[in-house]
C-alpha cells in the first residue's frame, strides 16, 4: 500500500538543535515555504496529520485537509524536551542515534513510541499522506530494514510494509 510520510517544515527549536517532541511550536517563515514547496508534488490521497501545529499546518500550507491524529504525534521526550542536542549527556544521545534503548525521563519510551506509530501504520487500510515527525518517519523507515533523517519539508514513499519507493527532499 502506497504511503506518503511528510516531515513538517522548520520550526525556532529545530533551527537552535532542540529536542521537539509534544511542545506545540509554529512554523517558522521558512517552515512555511518548506510547506508551501509541497504543494503539487504530492498524490491527491487522503491525508492524515499529527495534531500538533506544525504538522498541521504543513499538511494545510501542501493543500491538503488532513485528518488530527494523535498517534502522529513525535516521541514525547519528557524531562529533556526542549534540551538543546550538543548539550545532552552522551547515553541519550547514543541511544537516539542507534534508535534503540532511549527512555527518556518523564516521557515516552522509544518501545512504546514505535508501538503507537506501527500501529497506526497497520490500521491504515487505503493509500494515505501522512504529515508527521522526523522520529516517526524514522520507525516507519526502520521497520521496513532501513534508516535516515528526512529533511524538514521532505517526504518518503513507501510501499508499506514492503519497502521504501522514493525520497522527495
Amino acid at each position: 500500500m502506497e504511503l506518503w510520510l511528510v516531515r513538517h517544515g522548520e520550526t525556532l527549536w529545530n533551527r537552535e538543535g532542540r529536542l521537539l517532541g509534544w511542545t506545540d511550536l509554529p512554523l517558522t517563515p521558512l517552515g512555511e515555504a518548506q510547506a508551501r514547496a509541497l504543494k503539487g508534488r504530492l498524490p491527491a490521497l487522503p491525508a492524515y496529520a499529527s495534531d500538533l501545529q506544525r504538522a498541521s499546518r504543513t499538511a494545510a500550507l501542501a493543500g491538503f485537509q488532513a485528518v488530527p491524529t494523535p498517534a502522529l504525534r513525535e516521541i514525547h521526550f519528557g524531562l529533556l524536551e526542549g534540551a538543546l542536542w550538543e548539550a545532552l549527556e552522551a547515553p541519550y544521545k547514543e541511544a537516539m542515534l542507534r534508535f534503540q534503548g532511549f527512555a527518556p525521563p518523564g516521557g515516552e519510551a522509544l518501545e512504546a513510541f514505535q508501538e503507537r506509530v506501527l500501529g497506526f501504520l497497520e490500521g491504515l487500510k487505503t493509500p494515505a499522506v501522512l504529515f508527521t515527525h522526523g522520529g516517526v518517519i524514522r520507525a516507519a523507515l526502520r521497520a521496513l530494514g532501513e534508516d535516515g533523517l528526512i529533511p524538514l519539508g521532505g517526504a518518503v514513499a513507501l510501499d508499506w510494509p514492503r519497502r521504501v519507493l522514493d525520497r522527495l527532499a
